[in-house]
């Protein structure tokens, strides 16, 4: 029986979810769920003095809205100290590590000369094969004793293998001298001990992989399958930065963005399954593989990401997507919405969600919706309520009286009326949209009568009329 998978996303919180971390996040909840298997979350809160409570809520908010749930509970890598020392200690007992008395003006004095004689600055410890006799009362850190022949291969499943000289790797410290874990020695003892078989993140860690494999092999523990992923770059190749969208994903949220779009969006980031653009989350499970993440850095593209959130809209059961809507109306301050308008945007969603890429440009489609009476119409609309259209308006009115309010007959009545005047119906279609929404753009005239039922229509025709 295979090994089940268990993946892991650990962000430092001294800020918000970036997009780079939610995209990390995803690849490894479709790689875990893809398989049954289990994604897990860990907060690298190590250093206290960057680590806040704000950004670790940020954090977790961020990828419970993006819908990547995880197993079990949060885990502090800075509550697991003991644990990382404990683990630098047997390192120690079994002589993969030592302990080192160099003071930081010591190993400060040896860059400085090695750098004089252009040699390398890799620190080499004089108590590394000092005899224990010699070795004096003082702090000492403890480091782990790498090996200086030979090579380190890191058999990585998207950059392929990657090879580094061991004598380019130094004896990383693994303990301080005041007793406090390195972040390099917690995360492999993290993962190890949560179980982690495949670790999937940004490429900007290869170089600590290095590092981290001696200490797996030092301990005898199984290396777990290697994954880095490139970075995301903004649409002109260079690094993404805020005015790229490099933004907290709470920003996306308040944007309007579907979460469904975003995971589908940020899943094509750097990784492809053929020709395939749009892809349900079920999909994405399904077709989720280490093998289809290129090895070049992906490019951000908020017209692509738009597209795509269109087609989650669109693609969205009605239900659901009010839902959403109202959970982007919570979290974004605005007031939530009253029975009457959910009754009429539940009515008028199949219509709303045509063409909309985000919430707020569903939200102005209904405008007619969540505008009281009297309409006010903008500068635009209301140059199609002249005197003229007016009349044109109140002769209307008593044809919508007794008319059997179904779209065939509305249609039946409005052209009849039209023809009657000597023209088409899209001579009208301006006044009607002005009384009715207060636009000069907006869905069909007959889809808003049919949402607003007889006694609205007819009420905001007679304002419009009488303004």
């Amino acid at each position: 029986m295979s090994q089940p998978i268990v993946t892991r996303f650990a962000p430092s919180p001294t800020g918000y979810l970036h997009i780079g971390g939610a995209r990390t996040a995803l690849f490894n909840w479709l790689y875990a769920r893809g398989r049954g298997g289990k994604f897990l979350l860990r907060i690298e809160d190590t250093d206290r003095s960057r680590s806040t409570p704000e950004a670790t809520e940020a954090i977790i908010k961020g990828m419970e809205w993006l819908g990547l749930d995880h197993d079990g509970e949060v885990i502090s890598q800075f509550e697991q100290a003991a644990r990382h020392a404990e683990v630098a200690n047997q390192m120690l007992a079994d002589g993969n590590a030592y302990k080192c008395f160099s003071t930081q003006e010591e190993i400060q004095a040896f860059r400085e000369e090695a750098r004089t004689e252009k040699r390398s600055t890799l620190f080499q410890s004089p108590w590394r094969d000092a005899d224990p006799s010699t070795q004096p009362d003082a702090p000492f850190a403890i480091r782990l004793k790498a090996p200086r022949e030979g090579q380190t291969v890191i058999r990585d499943q998207v950059q392929g293998d990657v090879t580094i000289r061991n004598d380019q790797l130094d004896d990383m410290i693994l303990l301080r001298s005041d007793g406090t874990p390195v972040y390099m020695l917690a995360v492999v003892v993290d993962d190890h001990d949560m179980g982690v078989t495949h670790v999937i993140r940004g490429d900007d860690h290869l170089n600590n992989a290095a590092r981290q494999q001696l200490v797996y092999q030092a301990m005898g523990w199984n290396v777990p399958v290697w994954a880095h992923i490139p970075l995301i770059h903004g649409p002109d190749g260079k690094k993404l930065s805020k005015r790229h969208g490099a933004l907290g994903v709470e920003e996306y949220q308040a944007m309007g963005y579907p979460a469904a779009g975003m995971r589908n969006y940020l899943a094509r980031l750097g990784w492809s399954h053929g020709d395939d653009e749009f892809f349900s989350d079920a999909q994405a499970k399904a077709w989720f593989d280490l093998s289809g993440i290129g090895k070049s850095p992906a490019r951000f593209d908020f017209k692509k990401l738009e597209n795509i959130c269109g087609q989650h809209i669109a693609a969205t059961e009605n239900a659901a997507l009010l839902h959403e809507l109202m959970a982007f109306l919570a979290a974004t301050g605005k007031p939530a919405l009253s029975d009457t308008k959910v009754s009429l945007f539940e009515s008028a969603m199949s219509v709303l969600k045509e063409r909309a890429k985000t919430f707020p440009e569903l939200i102005d489609k209904a405008s007619f919706i969540t505008s009281d009476r009297p309409i006010q119409p903008d500068e635009k609309a209301a140059k199609n309520l002249d005197v003229a259209s007016r009349g044109i308006l109140n002769e209307l009115t008593p044809h919508l009286q007794n008319v059997s309010w179904s779209r065939d007959d509305l249609e039946r009545v409005l052209n009849q009326f039209a023809e009657n005047r000597g023209t088409k119906f899209g001579k009208l279609a301006g006044p009607l949209r002005a009384a009715l929404a207060g636009r000069a753009a907006t869905p069909s005239v007959f889809d808003m009568m049919l949402v607003l039922g007889r006694d609205e229509t007819i009420a905001r025709l007679s304002d419009a009329a009488t303004g």
